[in-house]
């Protein structure tokens, strides 16, 4: 039936056009924007995952930051460490030289004195944004240093911060206010010659003197032409005591270093993942997109014609009344 009232070819080609049309618009807006879920109404579930995700790589960067934060802090109380190892090793080769018969005692203890220096200038300076784990001048005793190490979200949705920590009672060498907490400032006990096994004398002595409100007991490395072959021993001894000590305190510093860098490479690659993972959910496929919009554009134009062609119907309604 052919009606002048109502047209519904012309209504279905213009249905057919404004469906195509807002195809179109979507297609359109995938492609300028490059995603495939803009906003909730593109996709609940996806928008809200890859939303929350997104919040989760920003505590990640702020994860990696304090991270790098953390490395620089054990490389440079590492560095210090590091470099008084050797110093005291020279130190200990010095005591072993002024054991010699006819050494110049006096000419080695200006070295030593000198080394000593370098050990204090070396502490003083091992300091990054404030901190410094090797040299003490608080009232208070060192502490546990807590470093931000993971952002974490559980099954339930609940977040958390790892920490890693580190004691830095364990890397002190200089303490200006109480000289029994620090490696190279307290007393540590010498032995003399070794007779079947036994010690034959003993001493406490301290590298450092840092003149500490609480001093040790003892008396400091200093050799001179009246000191005897048995006090250099035991100054041998004790020197070599002090360096196992910083041996071992490099060791666990080097350990929370090690660890430190492992959590900053897992914290780049899970955040490389994270933005990868999202991607997936929400980022536009250009090809497919750009495909689809050259057939709507087509199928646009067929509709215009369409359109038009159930438009002109009312022009052979009137042919017939001529």
């Amino acid at each position: 039936m052919t009606s002048i009232i109502t047209n519904a070819s012309a209504i279905s080609a213009l249905s057919t056009l404004r469906s195509i049309s807002s195809s179109m618009e979507s297609t359109q807006a995938h492609i300028s924007s490059g995603l495939k879920v803009g906003s909730a109404k593109d996709n609940a579930a996806y928008w809200s995952i890859a939303t929350t995700m997104k919040s989760d790589d920003k505590a990640l960067s702020a994860v990696q930051d304090a991270l790098g934060l953390a490395a620089a802090k054990t490389d440079t109380a590492y560095n210090g460490l590091d470099t008084t190892i050797d110093i005291v090793s020279t130190i200990k080769a010095k005591l072993t030289t002024a054991r010699e018969p006819g050494a110049d005692k006096d000419k080695i203890n200006k070295e030593i004195t000198e080394l000593k220096n370098q050990i204090i200038s070396t502490a003083q300076s091992s300091s990054f944004s404030g901190e410094n784990w090797l040299y003490n001048t608080s009232s208070t005793a060192p502490t546990t240093k807590t470093m931000v190490g993971s952002f974490t979200r559980s099954s339930t949705g609940s977040v958390s911060v790892g920490t890693i920590s580190y004691d830095t009672s364990n890397s002190v060498l200089i303490d200006t206010n109480d000289a029994t907490r620090g490696a190279l400032t307290k007393a540590v006990t010498g032995y003399g010659t070794y007779t079947n096994g036994t010690a034959g004398s003993t001493g406490t002595y301290f590298l450092i003197n840092a003149s500490s409100t609480t001093s040790a007991a003892g008396s400091v490395v200093s050799i001179s032409s009246t000191t005897t072959d048995a006090q250099v021993e035991q100054m041998l001894s004790a020197v070599d005591t002090m360096l196992k000590g910083l041996t071992d305190a490099a060791s666990t510093l080097g350990a929370a270093n090690n660890r430190i860098d492992t959590q900053n490479s897992f914290v780049k690659d899970l955040r490389d993942t994270i933005t990868k993972g999202v991607g997936r959910l929400v980022d536009a496929d250009m090809n497919e997109e750009s495909t689809k919009l050259k057939a709507l554009q087509t199928q646009q134009q067929l509709g215009i014609q369409a359109l038009s062609i159930a438009n002109s119907s009312a022009d052979s309604v009137l042919s017939l009344f001529r």
